[in-house]
């Protein structure tokens, strides 16, 4: 279950990485060029979709890779991820994948709870 919660949380936070990118971008052209947010429509809680652009992609990435160390903590960060991506966005068209992915490979890390290893999770 660990490298499940491994793959699927780095393919899954990949893609919330490439989200950010233009999610991130177009906040920026929006504040920059108000005529783009008039004509394409601008987010209305822009300040989250800014920061979960940035955390959301890095939390799971980051929780993919302590997954197989420490599947608790790993699997908690997917977690907060995968919600902080949906509190943002939404669960959208393409949001909706790696929402999926990185919630279940958080789910799949805790679900791993008892270690290989006798190794306290704190």
């Amino acid at each position: 279950m660990r490298n499940a919660a491994l793959t699927l949380g780095l393919i899954g936070a990949l893609i919330m990485l490439v989200i950010g990118f233009f999610s991130f971008g177009f906040t920026e052209v929006s504040r920059q060029h108000e005529e783009v947010a008039e004509v394409l429509g601008g987010f209305e809680k822009e300040t989250l979709v800014r920061w979960a652009s940035v955390l959301a992609p890095i939390l799971g990435i980051a929780g993919a890779a302590m997954s197989r160390a420490r599947a608790l903590w790993g699997g908690a960060l997917m977690l907060v991820a995968a919600g902080l991506m949906y509190a943002a966005f939404g669960m959208t068209f393409i949001t909706t994948f790696p929402i999926a992915m990185v919630g279940l490979a958080g789910i799949l890390a805790v679900a791993a709870g008892r270690p290989d290893k006798e190794v306290s999770h704190f």
